[in-house]
């Protein structure tokens, strides 16, 4: 059999009706080269503020890791006018995807990451802390623990509801319910952050001015105070939405989002998956 690579698409229907797009790039095995093995998974879910997902966070990260030895696999999950619950399910169908068909794309289901970047940051933190367990288990019909990811990684990520939130992500995500405060607490990640939470890995700019650095730090205190281990990049400059930081993702004509000290996150979050798994 000649050696390849299978690419996969699968809808995933919302609970709502919509319609979540699932993507996957898994390398097939060869006969020269370790024929039985088996490779951690990373799901990649791109940021848009719930109003979108972004092009630059979804294909050109996928095979970035890909190269590195992962399978990858890209949700670009529903956004408004859907609400929530709807990509917290989306999100929770396709890890349970990835785990259902692990000898077929030859991943090790224990050794699952998920990656999100601005908001999809935060569905990434809903899918892998207990926030949207209830959900998941009751409007799901998923137990919620079997769609837990492994790792939690995190590029600029929409954490806090609170002082230092980006409204836009939450007037989308809930709609009419974005003023409910105690919809706002159970969406602020950092007061959730408990033994169910797996290891997380999180970078941020210092200079972010759309998603401000105080989502990362809170988050950081909350993991310390519980326990969890987590692994913390703070770059010194750069915009929002750097995704690579390199000239593959930037905006069209937007050479601030080529930032050369933050192009070194992926080899970064390659070593910290590696010690880990």
């Amino acid at each position: 059999m000649m050696y390849g690579m299978q690419y996969i698409q699968q809808t995933i229907v919302g609970i709502d009706g919509s319609e979540a797009r699932f993507f996957g790039y898994v390398a097939d095995n060869s006969e020269e080269m370790e024929p039985d093995r088996i490779r951690p998974a990373i799901l990649i879910l791109p940021g848009g503020g719930y109003a979108m997902t972004s092009d630059r966070e979804a294909e050109p990260v996928a095979l970035q890791f890909l190269a590195k030895g992962f399978a990858v696999f890209v949700l670009r999950y529903s956004v408004q006018p859907s609400r929530y619950p709807v990509a917290l399910l989306e999100a929770a169908e396709a890890m349970r995807l990835i785990r259902a068909n692990v000898d077929q794309w030859h991943v090790n289901p224990a050794q699952v990451a998920v990656l999100g970047f601005s908001a999809g940051g935060h569905l990434a933190a809903n899918l892998a802390t207990s926030v949207g367990d209830e959900d998941i288990r009751e409007q799901g019909g998923m137990d919620p623990d079997a769609v837990r990811p492994n790792a939690l990684m995190l590029s600029y990520p929409v954490i806090t509801a609170g002082k230092y939130a980006h409204r836009g992500s939450f007037q989308c995500l809930l709609g009419d319910q974005a003023h409910n405060q105690a919809l706002l607490d159970k969406f602020s990640i950092e007061k959730h952050i408990d033994a169910k939470t797996p290891p997380v890995f999180v970078w941020h700019t210092m200079t972010d001015d759309a998603v401000p650095v105080e989502n990362t730090l809170m988050l950081i205190q909350a993991c310390r105070a519980a326990g969890v281990s987590i692994e913390a990049h703070l770059f010194p400059e750069g915009s929002h939405g750097l995704s690579l930081a390199n000239a593959e993702t930037a905006g069209n004509g937007f050479y601030a989002h080529i930032v050369e000290c933050v192009q070194c996150w992926p080899d970064l979050a390659e070593a910290w998956l590696r010690r880990l798994f």
